[in-house]
């Protein structure tokens, strides 16, 4: 029973990519700013090759990496979760998703107004913790919605769960969603509830996103049409707006979606189990947390020795990064335009070294190609 789990580190990038400099982000390597870290310890992914992929110039290579390894270039034009993953599933997108760093349009909010019954407040980019704080004393008082955005293509709700339900929230990002589209097609509608009194707010863990549909064929719609699971842990069903998903469970974070995977290892099912490890930009890299990244990554590594041994004869585990977000580059928390790493490791499969590759379509190719399937996208099978 071929099983492959496809685990996505978020924002671990290994150095900028050539056409970085276009982007604001020349310079800029996650990798080389978290190993600047004492808490920077990866033994595990040391030894399967992490620092022996092509351009990470940090830690010690090993003589003989025991998983087959490569530096993935991103082809898309963007630098967010949406594009990147759907890069990774076979989606190539020839322009960014659009971003409001002015804030949103009058007649997109006049629309929203409308249609929630409820006015806005804030419209700008801005911190999702500093948000509530500012502006969540008003919204108490009027009821209208905190609206923002941030540097990536992403449309935010923040409301408290006194006033306004978790699940009328919800109903309200559907309607955003319904309006966002075409030319103001953002990626991601984000449904932020919080609680607690002015002074004392914090965010709940009741957050949804609401993505946009993908425009192509995934390789999670060519597994599904084959009859193979396509399981999503994480936001993974968010990104792909359930499209081409069938069976998901949603985590509160790093340690219960590396759990919800190490249960799913010991289930028998034929396909993908495509997991989002997600506070790695959460929480560390869009605030420049170094500390936090680099015991994050160390967390992880201590926990791969227990997937690699409930790993059966035909499993492949894959470890990769959307996009990169570099604690250490102070003049921005946005996320950085990097190559990502790419580890594959199978108890049949010989190590090697696949150099840098041109696309993240390569690692959903590859995906498709074990299962016996012909992408449907452009993209190379590193089998």
């Amino acid at each position: 029973m071929k099983r492959v789990f496809l685990i996505v580190l978020d924002s671990f990038g290994i150095g900028e990519l050539p056409d970085a400099a276009e982007y604001g982000d020349a310079g800029t390597c996650t990798i080389g700013s978290v190993a600047t870290s004492p808490e920077f310890k990866v033994p595990n992914m040391q030894s399967l090759g992490l620092f022996n992929i092509d351009g990470v110039n940090v830690g010690e290579k090993v003589l003989s990496p025991k998983a087959s390894i490569a530096r993935m270039k991103e082809a898309s034009k963007g630098k967010d979760t949406t594009i990147g993953h759907w890069e990774i599933a076979g989606v190539y997108s020839g322009k960014p998703l659009p971003t409001y760093p002015d804030g949103f349009p009058k007649e997109v909010l006049d629309e929203f107004s409308k249609r929630t019954g409820r006015g806005v407040i804030c419209n700008k980019p801005y911190s999702g913790t500093v948000v509530i704080n500012e502006f969540g004393e008003e919204h108490m008082k009027t009821g209208d919605l905190i609206v923002y955005t941030s540097a990536d293509s992403v449309f935010q709700i923040a409301a408290h769960e006194d006033v306004v339900p978790v699940e009328t929230l919800y109903e309200y990002c559907k309607i955003a969603r319904e309006i966002l589209q075409g030319e103001h097609g953002v990626g991601r509608v984000i449904a932020r509830p919080f609680e607690g009194t002015p002074g004392n707010f914090k965010r709940t863990s009741r957050r949804h996103d609401f993505s946009l549909m993908p425009p192509s064929t995934t390789m999670l719609d060519q597994l599904m049409a084959e009859g193979k699971a396509t399981i999503g842990v994480g936001k993974i069903k968010d990104i792909f707006a359930g499209k081409g998903i069938s069976e998901f469970v949603y985590t509160s974070g790093n340690a219960e979606g590396i759990e919800r995977t190490l249960e799913y290892m010991d289930k028998d099912f034929e396909g993908l189990c495509f997991i989002n490890l997600v506070d790695y930009d959460m929480l560390y890299g869009h605030r420049n947390d170094i500390e936090g990244y680099a015991r994050a990554l160390a967390y992880f590594d201590e926990k791969l020795p227990l997937m690699l041994d409930k790993m059966t004869e035909d499993d492949i585990l894959m470890i990769t990064a959307d996009h990169g977000c570099d604690p250490g580059y102070t003049v921005s928390t946005d996320h950085s335009r990097e190559h990502t790493p790419f580890i594959m490791y199978s108890k049949k499969l010989e190590p090697k070294n696949f150099g840098t590759r041109d696309t993240f379509s390569d690692i959903g190719a590859t995906v498709l190609d074990y299962f016996g399937i012909k992408p449907e996208f452009n993209g190379k099978s590193m089998l």
